[in-house]
Parts: structure tokens; C-alpha cells; sequence
């Protein structure tokens, strides 16, 4: 099966039309995760700016890297928070009105960035990469909008990333949960680096120590909801399904899920 998370019709009509299967997500890493500094604390932290620049940020999502971390955001920064769903673009306005700041909002394809050359000191791609088909322009174009010694933060995961649940739902049912969904192959932890080095001077990757430890049944039937398994899983699968984590949760009070997250630095 053609990956899904690399189908711009799919992705754009039915899992980023909003940020319902985000949140779904992210309530799951919200709550269970064990790092506690929270992805979005982290990723800012990383961000070696000077005080005034001009960041683009590529398939924001609902706006959470920004949300997350208002009262840090230095007064000079101009930010543009783009993404090729509008209705992701709408939630990011909504998420950050009440932020006492300016941005600005725009529908961007990553493939086609509409900005002259040497605009940007900076433009985040946070696990968004791997959804493009053509990476290569992808790259190719956060190069041309970056300003000389300008820096790419590109953010993805690793294929072992949530590989337990991966496993725990393949024991529940033969069709997997997650065909078409699988980053393997794109842009990850393993493969990034050489992507990026075709086009950048310099390279460098930062790993976020975390992992999963859940102990309610519902947050792990949403995650799984947010996918395939909402095709998958209809009727009284469903309920089998809630009765089969609770069974795996009660052996040992909790289900333990691996992460495998990072982040690349690269520089013009």
C-alpha cells in the first residue's frame, strides 16, 4: 500500500483537514510521557537564534511549538506559521489569539515555497518531512529561503518509534492498524542526515530521551482511532479492541511504550 502520510490529497481532506487526529495524539504523549519537559519545551530550547530574526515555520499544525512556549519568545523574532492544510492554518490563528504578539499566517506547499531566496534565519520543519513526496525539492527549497549560516530545524522520529504499540495492536488483529501509515523508508532518524547533507554544509542530530508508560484504556483507543483503525476497527471491534488494552494494561498496571524522537540541525 502507498503511504498514506506522504498523499497530499489524503493528508490535506481527511487526517489534517483540523487538528482532531493531531490532538488525539498528542493528548496520548501529553499525558503518559515520562520526559516531562514536553516535545514542544525541548524543540524550543534547541532554536540557537538571535534575538531578532525571521523564522518560517513549515507544517505548523495547530501552532503548539508557539503556544507552548509564548512567554519565551523573544520581541525581535518576526514568525511566519505556514502549512498546506488552511483548515490547520485556522487552527493555529485560533490557537494563538490570545498570544500578545504578530504572526504571520500563510497556506504553503513545502515543495514551492512563495519566498525570494536568503529571506529566513531560520525555517522549522517539525515532523512534517516525511509527509512530502518530493523531499529532495522540499530541501532544496528551505535552502533557497534561508539566509547564508541560516538554520533548518527538521524534527522526525525514528523507526523504532512506538514500536510496542505497533506490536500490541498486531496481536489484536492480522490487518494492521498502521499500513500506509509508516515513516520507514522516508525521512527519519536513520536516513535524515543524508537527505539533508546533500544541501547543507553542516549536520547535526539531537535525540529527545522519552517514552510512554499508560495506564487508562481510552488516550491508546483514540491514538489508535486517529488512523487506519478508524477504517479497521467499526462496531464491535471497537469495544474488543478497549477490552484487549485493559486486559494488557491490568498484567502489570501499565503498557510500556517506547520513543524515538530527534531533531536535525542543519546549517546554510
Amino acid at each position: 500500500m502507498k503511504s498514506r502520510f506522504s498523499d497530499p490529497n489524503y493528508l490535506r481532506s481527511d487526517q489534517y483537514k483540523n487538528a482532531a487526529n493531531l490532538t488525539a495524539r498528542a493528548q496520548l504523549h501529553a499525558r503518559f510521557s515520562v520526559n516531562k519537559l514536553g516535545w514542544h519545551r525541548w524543540l524550543f530550547e534547541q532554536l540557537d537564534l538571535p534575538e531578532t530574526a525571521r523564522l518560517l515555520e513549515i507544517g505548523c499544525g495547530p501552532a503548539w511549538l508557539w503556544a507552548e512556549n509564548a512567554e519565551r519568545i523573544p520581541g525581535g523574532w518576526q514568525i511566519t506559521l505556514s502549512d498546506f492544510s488552511s483548515g490547520m492554518i485556522e487552527e493555529a490563528q485560533a490557537k494563538l489569539k490570545m498570544v500578545p504578539r504578530v504572526f504571520t499566517f500563510d497556506v504553503i506547499d513545502a515543495q514551492s515555497i512563495p519566498y525570494p531566496e536568503a529571506t529566513f534565519d531560520a525555517v522549522i520543519a517539525n515532523h512534517m518531512l516525511y509527509h512530502v513526496p518530493d523531499r529532495v525539492k522540499a530541501i532544496s527549497e528551505f535552502w533557497r529561503v534561508l539566509k547564508p549560516g541560516g538554520q533548518l530545524y527538521a524534527a522526525t522520529n525514528g523507526e523504532g518509534h512506538l514500536r510496542e504499540l505497533d506490536e500490541l495492536t498486531a496481536r489484536f488483529t492480522s490487518a494492521s492498524l498502521w499500513e500506509g501509515f509508516s515513516i520507514a523508508g522516508t525521512f527519519t532518524l536513520e536516513n535524515g542526515a543524508a537527505q539533508l547533507t546533500d544541501q547543507f554544509s553542516s549536520v547535526t542530530m539531537k535525540r529527545y530521551a522519552d517514552g510512554l508508560i499508560v495506564t487508562e484504556v481510552e488516550p491508546l483507543m483514540a491514538y489508535a482511532l486517529s488512523g487506519r483503525g478508524k477504517e479497521i476497527l467499526t462496531g464491535d471491534q471497537i469495544e474488543a479492541f478497549a477490552r484487549f488494552i485493559e486486559q494488557e494494561i491490568s498484567k502489570t498496571g501499565a503498557i510500556h511504550i517506547s520513543k524515538d524522537a530527534g531533531l536535525f540541525v542543519a546549517r546554510k
